[in-house]
Formats: structure tokens, sequence, C-alpha cells
């Protein structure tokens, strides 16, 4: 699993450069950098899985900052709006889903895991996918519930 977060934080970096990059470009290429990295992480074994790695994560960067840069403010406030939405009210496997009818821009969440932290706090892991011109980039989080009853993200899920 090393990997995959090595080479996460090198996308982060990454997307950080780029002062062309738009933060909706931003958020596409972290997020699709980090889903390469985790379809790469189920390919091959030892060296092979590296490059797998590495190879996903370049993929996944370029058509999330595609997919990024199409998003716009109203996609992102419905996005943020559906997906805490779902963390907090939907069951574990039920889909939640979105669409702008100005852009025709779409996505959906999927809460997959949910587990108390020690404070009490409950956490969810989630799948979630956005769809732009008929494309799809799907990802995977981690997102835990704060004092003020906000989910937060707090890392990409294992």
């Amino acid at each position: 699993m090393k990997p995959i977060f090595t080479v996460a934080a090198a996308v982060f970096l990454l997307a950080a450069c780029g002062p062309e990059q738009g933060p909706k470009q931003t958020i596409g290429t972290i997020v699709g950098g980090v889903g390469g990295a985790v379809l790469g992480n189920q390919v091959g074994g030892g060296r092979g899985r590296k490059v797998a790695i590495a190879a996903g994560t370049l993929l996944g960067a370029m058509v999330g900052s595609r997919l990024g840069r199409q998003l716009d403010e109203a996609d992102r406030i419905v996005a943020e709006q559906t997906t805490q939405g779902a963390l907090e009210r939907a069951h574990t496997g039920e889909r939640s889903e979105w669409v702008n009818p100005d852009s025709g821009n779409s996505g959906w969440v999927v809460p997959t895991r949910t587990w108390q932290q020690n404070t009490g706090a409950p956490c969810r892991e989630f799948q979630t996918g956005i769809v732009v011109d008929g494309q799809e980039q799907t990802g995977f989080g981690t997102a835990c519930r704060q004092p003020d009853g906000r989910w937060q993200i707090v890392q990409p899920a294992a």
C-alpha cells in the first residue's frame, strides 16, 4: 500500500504546481491520480505492480484533469451536497445521485463501510463517480463526521 500513497503524494504535488489549473482541474487531477494508483495496485506483483501504479496514476491524473476542467461551480456544490447527504443518511451500499441540468454533468456516491473512531465519531468509506460528456471517473475515500456535523474527507480508502 505504501507505493500508492507515495505516488498519490506526488500527484498532489504535481497538481499544486500547475498555475494555469483552476481548482476544478486540480481536484480532478488529484482524484484521477489517486484512483489510477489504486487500480494500478490491483495489477501484477513486484516490479510490475510498481509500473502499473505509476501508469495508473499518470493516466488517471490526465483523465481527471480533463474532467475537472469541465466541472463548474454548480456541479461542485450539488456534488458536495449529495456527498454530505449520502454520508449522513444513506445505508451502506445505497447509491445517491446528482445531476446538474444546466451542464449535463452528473455523479454518484455510495457509502461502502461504516465504523466509529475511538472518540465515538462515525466514519465511512465511500465510492464516488463523476460523469462529464459521457465519461465516468471514479474514486474512493474515507470521511468522518466533524463536531459541527459536517463530513470531512480524511484520506483515500485503502
